[in-house]
């Protein structure tokens, strides 16, 4: 939850907080106890067990948690669409996961702050269970009430410098998921075009990449690897 600069020039702690601070500093200043605090980095995976429920639904939301806006077509955005000028076509295109992006989090159970992020190979994963289990019709306001009329037409990864991304502003690393929807919902397009909705934000169940390593039971070959370890050492005392 670091020191934000506002559209007024002033400066907040954190996305939802007030535009009270003169400067970065100062605000750094007033919530030391942030950054002398031990905040942790967790990777997320997929778990096998659960793979068709990896990417649930996309949802649209004011504040995505990847901090990308999306971009939308229509026809006051008429040079970044092929269609004629007097003709809305209703798309968006949105990163939907950024690889090693952290993202931060909160548990208010633990009062704990901490960051997670996906590997570029979990985010392809779940890009592509994502269409495997044809949950591309999927989609929810806000990460509360599952909307109608909202289809994601278009599912890709950036894979080089000449990923179409460019074309629609973005310069995000290889391994981006990038995805463009259709929106049918006469309410979502109006909260889009007023500038209510900015971008996209995924539902989905991952697990802790180390939680999920301790669980694992070792195998026989682990086993006797560490047994032929302790023996070494032993000898060479």
């Amino acid at each position: 939850m670091p020191c934000e600069e506002c559209e007024n020039g002033n400066v907040k702690w954190g996305q939802s907080g007030d535009c009270q601070y003169d400067s970065i500093a100062e605000c750094e200043a007033a919530n030391k106890d942030y950054y002398e605090k031990t905040t942790s980095i967790v990777e997320l995976v997929i778990e096998d067990d659960n793979q068709e429920l990896a990417i649930d639904a996309i949802s649209l939301v004011a504040s995505p948690a990847i901090e990308q806006d999306f971009v939308y077509f229509g026809k006051e955005k008429n040079n970044l669409t092929f269609a004629k000028v007097d003709e809305e076509k209703r798309m968006l295109v949105s990163p939907a996961l950024i690889p090693n992006k952290q993202i931060f989090r909160y548990n208010p159970n633990t009062d704990s702050e901490y960051y997670v992020y996906f590997s570029p190979e979990t985010v392809r994963k779940a890009a592509e269970l994502y269409l495997k289990h044809n949950n591309h019709h999927k989609a929810t306001y806000e990460h509360q009430d599952r909307v109608s009329g909202v289809l994601t037409v278009e599912s890709w990864i950036k894979e080089g410098d000449m990923d179409k991304s460019k074309l629609y502003g973005y310069d995000l690393p290889n391994g981006t998921w990038f995805v463009k929807m259709k929106i049918n919902n006469d309410e979502l397009w109006n909260k889009i075009k007023g500038g209510e909705l900015k971008g996209l934000s995924i539902e989905g169940y991952f697990t802790d990449k180390m939680e999920k390593m301790a669980e694992k039971a070792p195998t026989n070959e682990e086993i006797l690897s560490a047994l032929n370890e302790i023996i070494r050492e032993n000898q060479t005392k």
